[in-house]
């Protein structure tokens, strides 16, 4: 049973559904911060007091108040967390909805859970904790679903070069110049990438990854 969690979250409307959440499932003891460095000095001192914390729910993205922070966001204090406590399990709560960022995070950060903010955000809250408290990862049928969008193609350096600079305003030439390769060669790319997702135009293949989060 977990019994010690803290919380990063800057925002009062999401730290009640999190409190909601400590509340309904008796958790003994749940701190709260705002500010990343506050998170991180409160992990270290628990962990150097040899009373670890064994959750930390933390959003990705802080608003700019003015305070100065070493920790600016959610994927900084995962990584500095981490290196302090490399067992402590993180849920991420937040209203990201990009499956690239999504995934990176289950893949690179080695997340426990993603639960996005929305409406049935607590009960979601909940269910990962019953996931992370069995030593599984949590993966809610929306972030699931997300995910799916990322494994129907997988865009190469190559691929996502090319539309960046499209979507940057270049002409097939100049980036033909740019990337070292013949203008055939990325017409062809084009081409074999419009036909995968049927589209017509390379706007469209912008906005897929625009959309995927890869640009």
């Amino acid at each position: 049973m977990i019994e010690k969690v803290i919380i990063a979250e800057d925002h009062e409307s999401s730290n009640l559904s999190v409190q909601k959440v400590m509340e309904d499932l008796r958790i003994l003891q749940s701190d709260y911060f705002y500010y990343c460095d506050d998170a991180l000095n409160r992990i270290k001192v628990a962990k150097n007091a040899d009373k670890p914390y064994e959750v930390l729910i933390t959003d990705l993205y802080f608003d700019d108040d003015g305070t100065s922070q070493t920790i600016k966001d959610g994927f900084e204090l995962i990584k500095a967390a981490r290196e302090v406590q490399p067992d402590i399990r993180v849920i991420v709560f937040s209203s990201e909805n990009k499956p690239a960022k999504i995934k990176s995070l289950y893949d690179e950060m080695h997340i426990d859970g993603f639960v996005r903010k929305a409406r049935h955000d607590v009960k979601e809250l909940k269910l990962a904790f019953e996931a992370i408290t069995k030593g599984d990862r949590y993966y809610s049928r929306e972030t699931s679903l997300l995910l799916k969008q990322t494994k129907a193609y997988e865009f190469t350096d190559f691929d996502i070069s090319i539309i960046r600079l499209l979507a940057e305003g270049h002409r097939q030439k100049e980036i033909s110049d740019q990337l070292e390769c013949s203008a055939s060669t990325i017409e062809k790319t084009l081409k074999k990438l419009r036909d995968e997702f049927g589209f017509l135009k390379n706007e469209q293949l912008v906005l897929k990854l625009k959309d995927a989060g890869l640009l």
